[in-house]
């Protein structure tokens, strides 16, 4: 079944699930996924109700909601989509990476299958999109980002690059590029600041150490400097 046969709902559930285990080991519950798309738990749970009989999901009355193979192999074909798609903005039309998160959010219902693998080809079968993110093969594969973890469980002096950015909030992307925060940026830690909560940065090819609040650093996931790039 090719994605482009579901409806824009059904698309955006499917990712959602998807994007939100992701993120996270805990369970994926409605009410998490209300929060996400911006409906209510009420709803979420008559929708997947219906994808549910449709074999997409998994889901016990208040339990958690996962994906079926058939679910998970749609799930990865929208994030591709999306993902696909950001890269293109950034790469080939100029478009800052907090610019491009809704941009795709509204174009990945409208483009066919094909759009999508010439995209890919033109850009030369990218793997990760402008904020690091793993971007599906045709087939589901990812790049193994497994070892990245948040720049907030980071000790102290530890000199790390950062692999992914949450792109949850647009304002943060943008103050991270104030601050010359990307993407393949190498930083070492200082010691934290117990009564602000921040920690002092120092990223190489800037001359000014940086200080990053708690939210700051649960959006960075970052590696040891020296591990292989992906």
């Amino acid at each position: 079944m090719s994605v482009s046969t579901l409806s824009a709902s059904t698309q955006d559930y499917l990712k959602a699930v998807w994007v939100l285990s992701e993120w996270t080991e805990k369970p994926v519950t409605p009410s998490i996924i209300a929060e996400r798309i911006g409906v209510t738990t009420s709803t979420v749970s008559i929708t997947l109700g219906k994808l549910a009989k449709q074999g997409f999901v998994n889901h016990e009355r208040y339990g958690a909601v996962t994906l079926t193979p058939e679910g998970e192999q749609l799930a990865l074909a929208m994030v591709r989509r999306h993902r696909i798609l950001e890269t293109f903005l950034v790469e080939m039309l100029g478009y800052t990476w907090d610019e491009v998160h809704d941009e795709a959010e509204r174009l990945e219902h409208a483009v066919s299958d094909l759009l999508i693998s010439r995209l890919d080809t033109h850009l030369g079968h990218p793997n990760r999109d402008p904020h690091g993110d793993p971007i599906p093969s045709p087939t589901g594969e990812l790049v193994n980002l497994d070892e990245a973890v948040m720049l907030a469980d980071v000790p102290a002096n530890t000199r790390v690059r950062i692999e992914r950015v949450n792109d949850a909030q647009p304002e943060m992307l943008r103050e991270f590029s104030r601050r010359g925060i990307g993407v393949g940026s190498v930083l070492t830690t200082a010691d934290p600041d117990p009564l602000a909560d921040t920690v002092s940065v120092t990223i190489s090819g800037v001359k000014t150490p940086v200080l990053l609040g708690a939210a700051a650093r649960r959006a960075l996931w970052v590696v040891a400097a020296d591990s292989p790039k992906q």
